[in-house]
């Protein structure tokens, strides 16, 4: 082989071989683009924004700020200059992710990827895509539930925070009071069902005293049984939902699908 042809080869060879190595594929490419650019928009939560997911947290819990002060380990001043946005050091943050029992002790000290506008948008349309919104109504009578508990099919009734030992119990004696009704309503007769509605009242006045309010939605809905050549067939769909006294709010979101109680 001519010595000059030979150099071209080899050099050729080399710079094939760099290609592969330097220059990556366009997926790779991306991806590390992608990488790159959510590296650069991680950041630590300011003091503000720090303050506000604390305060998220905790009347999730439906927690005092003594009561986190307690659990935390740290005083009722610390937790109210956390929550107005003043800093905090490592001990308090760690502090705090223990009491909410956050498994990464470390989670508020560690940077958060701050989402673009079509980030947010393209979650906003998932979720509006999986969810339907709901009007949330007051429920306040033991009579109107059991009214829209004879009209409906099926219920989805759950508290949406986290509820201390005896509401929680109290929540489940409802439920379970209400939907022996439902499986026979018809039976009873209309003098009988003040009976019903005294019972459902006890325990909606239990609650309200627990600091529980209740909220309301009906939905109509198509559901298939599990026979391939079933019939679809309507119904209609009650929740019960238990909300903090006093944060109760006008609208809930729901997944558009999801196992229901018969």
């Amino acid at each position: 082989m001519d010595p000059c042809r030979r150099t071209v080869v080899l050099l050729s060879c080399c710079r094939s071989s760099m290609r592969s190595t330097l220059l990556p594929s366009n997926n790779r490419w991306r991806t590390m683009m992608s990488v790159n650019d959510k590296a650069q928009r991680s950041r630590l939560l300011t003091p503000e924004e720090l303050g506000m997911v604390v305060k998220l947290h905790r009347e999730l819990r439906q927690w005092s700020q003594e009561q986190l002060g307690e659990l935390s380990g740290l005083s009722t001043r610390t937790i109210q200059r956390v929550e107005g946005g003043k800093a905090s050091d490592l001990d308090t943050r760690r502090a705090l992710a223990r009491a909410f029992e956050i498994e990464d002790i470390d989670a508020f000290n560690k940077p958060y990827v701050i989402p673009t506008e079509d980030e947010l948008n393209a979650s906003k349309e998932k979720f509006d895509k999986e969810n339907i919104t709901l009007q949330a109504l007051p429920l306040s009578t033991g009579k109107e539930l059991a009214s829209l508990v004879e009209l409906a099919s099926m219920d989805l009734s759950t508290p949406a925070f986290e509820l201390c030992r005896e509401a929680d119990e109290c929540f489940a004696e409802l439920v379970d009071y209400f939907r022996d009704y439902r499986d026979c309503a018809d039976i009873y007769s209309q003098r009988d069902k003040f009976s019903i509605y005294d019972v459902l009242q006890e325990h909606i006045d239990a609650l309200d005293a627990l600091g529980v309010s209740l909220r309301y939605a009906t939905r109509k809905m198509v559901v298939k049984g599990g026979v391939p050549d079933a019939k679809p067939m309507p119904v209609t769909v009650l929740y019960v939902i238990a909300f903090p006294r006093g944060k109760e709010p006008t609208e809930f979101a729901t997944p558009r699908s999801m196992p229901l109680r018969w």
